[in-house]
């Protein structure tokens, strides 16, 4: 498994979602970084469930951050 939030081995079974209080499985990556801080090929990653999804990637998108909305299964998946 790639370095995702919450993938650590003291981490729950499967990944949950990144927003605050919200204890949902994980279904998103949302690939960012920060342009004053990270290089431009850095991309951080936050997890969203359905429900968050959209509200996560608006907070990172309204900030110039956010690259990428992938599923976890493509962003867990081996590059061919």
């Amino acid at each position: 498994m790639l370095n995702v939030p919450g993938s650590g081995p003291d981490s729950p079974s499967s990944p949950v979602c990144s927003a605050k209080a919200c204890r949902a499985d994980a279904v998103w990556v949302l690939a960012w970084n920060n342009p004053k801080l990270h290089t431009p090929e850095r991309r951080k990653t936050w997890l969203a469930c359905d429900e968050h999804r959209e509200h996560l990637s608006k907070f990172l998108g309204i900030r110039g951050f956010l690259k990428d909305v992938v599923r976890l299964e493509e962003w867990e998946s081996p590059e061919a």
